[in-house]
């Protein structure tokens, strides 16, 4: 850990396009808000602050060299070209810090800790399926030197899982999905159902190629025949196995937070919901989930939630929002009801800027347009709601 305390509020001003804004991290956290508005580089900044001394080490180790020049450090961890999001009148404030300057994140002199070596946030970036190649993980050094730093960490980490799960298994191959240890069979049955449909996913070690391979009925298919959503699914399904221990401990490592960008990408909304129940799983072990999303479907669910736990629902209420009744997953309803908090921040545009708003409440009778259309995720539904109602009205 590094040396600011790590509570969850994070305020940042004249930071990339952002003009001003703070987020207080709930136990799940959505930011929504258009393409280009900021929240990637929010987040990032987030990742880069938890973590700071161990992003700098593995830079190091990595062969990477910046010296003193904090400008080059910010460009090799938020990618080419991306030094000067960081002006002379940013401001950034993490939990009680004080406003810290682009010089706190130069690595300290000397022989880094243990502390200092631990990763504390898992980053799951929006563009994870370049972070494999050919159908298998990328290094880190495989990566060009402008790419972003939480996508070589992103594919480094996969690679050295899916080494260390390349020497189980037997006959040349070893099970990915479904297998056994790795989440409950209620989440299993969850994602066979949505994404999968019976469909085996497993490692082949037959070659000298290792490669995911799908079976269905008798065939083999290799990941580039495999639909859109299911490869995009792949690097999240690791990622949850890398999250989620085989043993009793709750949590990875040191790991407490895990940020998803977009996690809806390629998938049907029934698959959506899959993953929403991934998280709750992701909570219920205690860590903090931060998604971005452009997708309705997860501003359903925060709202869903605020109204649940106001009107003090219970397990079968989720029951019946996720139309899943195992009685397995009763527990985890329960756990999310009664201890997890549900915050959503609205990354809005305006003249001066991006300015982050607190739009927790998806008050949908508010006189906040932003709050009330859901940061615009809900407001095409609101006008072809009006729409039909004034053609049903014109011609009743």
């Amino acid at each position: 850990m590094n040396n600011i305390e790590n509570t969850a509020t994070l305020s940042v001003r004249n930071f990339a396009q952002i003009a001003s804004g703070q987020v207080e991290f709930g136990d799940f956290t959505l930011l929504v808000g258009a393409q280009a508005s900021g929240k990637s580089l929010f987040l990032q900044l987030l990742k880069l602050l938890v973590d700071k001394d161990q992003i700098s080490n593995t830079l190091k180790t990595n062969g990477y060299d910046w010296g003193k020049n904090s400008k080059l450090l910010l460009e090799l961890f938020f990618g080419e070209g991306m030094s000067n999001i960081w002006k002379r009148n940013t401001e950034v404030i993490f939990g009680s810090s004080k406003a810290l300057s682009a010089d706190y994140f130069l690595l300290k002199q000397g022989r880094p800790t243990a502390k200092e070596k631990e990763e504390n946030l898992f980053y799951i970036p929006a563009q994870r399926v370049t972070a494999m190649y050919q159908g298998w993980p990328r290094s880190f050094g495989a990566f060009e030197i402008g790419d972003p730093y939480v996508l070589k960490s992103f594919g480094e980490t996969l690679r050295i899982l899916m080494e260390r799960e390349s020497t189980n298994g037997h006959g040349g191959q070893s099970d990915v999905f479904p297998r056994l240890g790795r989440m409950s069979s209620a989440l299993r049955e969850e994602i066979d159902k949505a994404i999968f449909y019976g469909a085996k996913v497993k490692l082949d070690k037959s070659t000298l190629k290792r490669r995911f391979m799908m079976h269905i009925s008798e065939s083999e298919l290799p990941i580039m025949s495999w639909s859109a959503g299911q490869k995009e699914f792949l690097p999240l399904l690791l990622s949850l196995y890398h999250l989620i221990p085989s043993s009793k401990v709750s949590r990875k490592d040191n790991l407490e937070w895990v940020v998803i960008e977009e996690p809806e990408m390629g998938l049907h909304p029934r698959a959506i919901q899959a993953v929403l129940l991934l998280c709750f799983e992701l909570m219920e072990r205690g860590y903090k989930v931060v998604i971005s999303t452009h997708s309705p479907v997860l501003l359903e669910l925060a709202w869903t939630m605020n109204y649940v736990q106001s009107m003090n629902g219970n397990a079968k209420d989720l029951a019946q929002l996720f139309a899943t009744n195992k009685t397995s997953l009763k527990k985890l309803y329960q756990t999310i009801i009664d201890n997890k908090t549900f915050k959503t921040y609205y990354f809005q545009r305006n003249e001066g800027g991006v300015v982050i708003k607190d739009i927790s409440s998806l008050d949908a009778g508010s006189d906040d347009t932003a709050e009330a259309n859901w940061g615009g995720l809900s407001e095409f539904a609101s006008r072809a709601a009006e729409v039909i109602a004034k053609l049903a009205a014109h011609h009743g």
